[in-house]
């Protein structure tokens, strides 16, 4: 599974994915990439995941036409 950490997912989660090939948009050059962009770039790139600390994400974006699964990590409080 092709798995996208946006900017600001802990890169050393990445060490708990080994069966999967993990990026970060830092790696790609995707780092400046808005929300909607870089949705579309991961899409476009075969990316099955994204993996975001942005729990706004669902209020600023429309999700219901993406073909990507996000998976929106919080801190527990």
């Amino acid at each position: 599974m092709r798995i996208l950490f946006d900017q600001g997912t802990p890169a050393p989660l990445r060490n708990y994915l080994q069966e999967h090939q993990v990026s970060t948009a830092y790696e790609l050059g995707w780092g400046n990439l808005k929300n909607g962009d870089l949705l579309q770039c991961a899409e476009t790139q075969g990316f099955e995941v994204l993996v975001t600390t942005d729990t706004n994400l669902k209020y600023q974006q429309n999700l219901s036409e993406r073909e990507i699964s996000i998976v929106v990590l919080s801190a527990a409080s």
